[in-house]
């Protein structure tokens, strides 16, 4: 399994800003419109913020903050014998193929599947500039078995989505991350919601306001 030791591209300045947490309405989508340039991404996670359309609203880009975070204890992934046995089948990768990972992940077949032809193209460029990764998971046959991707900002991976075609796979995928981070040092997974499958894997939730303290601690962590 190879790092992800590059230095992200720098960004300039978004063209559009976002309300301070103060002044955040008390549910989970904060705020519509905008665009996903890289700036203005980069500027959302670092505010505690992640973008996804708001199907109620014809589909217009919003920007969410869960009231109740999802994030993942890097010490409290659940590992089951089964997960390790399947961890032996399989070869990790770190951004060889990011984009058919997201392709992958956004399959239209998929349910409640969100992730537009906008959001490849838009993560594929921050993907180019170094601040978003994918960790992939081959078969022994070498095809695409399963993986992840997100953001990474110094301390913090901001997880999007994750997919798998064999079994286990996507659960491996989160292994090789949570490792990952684990060897460079850095403290917050983020997962948005804590959905059922995710607190079997140990996710939890935490109110909002620990999520955005547990932020700024992680944005304070150098990159290595």
């Amino acid at each position: 399994m190879t790092d992800w030791s590059t230095v992200p591209q720098p960004l300039g300045e978004s063209r559009w800003s976002f309300p301070s947490p103060e002044r955040w309405p008390p549910s989970d989508l904060i705020a519509v419109g905008g665009g996903l340039e890289p700036a203005t991404l980069i500027g959302a996670y670092r505010r505690g913020l992640f973008p996804m359309e708001v199907s109620a609203l014809e589909g217009q880009l919003g920007w969410w903050s869960p009231e109740r975070r999802g994030v993942v204890p890097l010490t409290g992934l659940r590992v089951t014998r089964s997960m390790r046995q399947s961890a032996k089948r399989f070869e990790i990768r770190v951004d060889t193929c990011f984009r058919e990972v997201m392709r992958a992940c956004g399959d239209p077949a998929r349910e409640d599947g969100w992730i537009t032809d906008e959001f490849i193209d838009a993560y594929s460029a921050l993907h180019d500039m170094g601040w978003a990764h994918s960790v992939e998971v081959f078969d022994r046959q070498g095809q695409l078995a399963g993986g992840l991707y997100g953001v990474r900002i110094n301390g913090l991976f901001a997880g999007e989505s994750m997919f798998h075609v064999q079994r286990d796979a996507s659960k491996v995928a989160l292994m090789a991350l949570v490792r990952l981070m684990q060897n460079t040092g850095m403290q917050l997974l983020d997962v948005q919601w804590c959905t059922e499958h995710l607190a079997s894997l140990g996710a939890i939730e935490v109110p909002r306001a620990q999520y955005l303290a547990l932020l700024a601690a992680a944005l304070g962590v150098l990159q290595r």
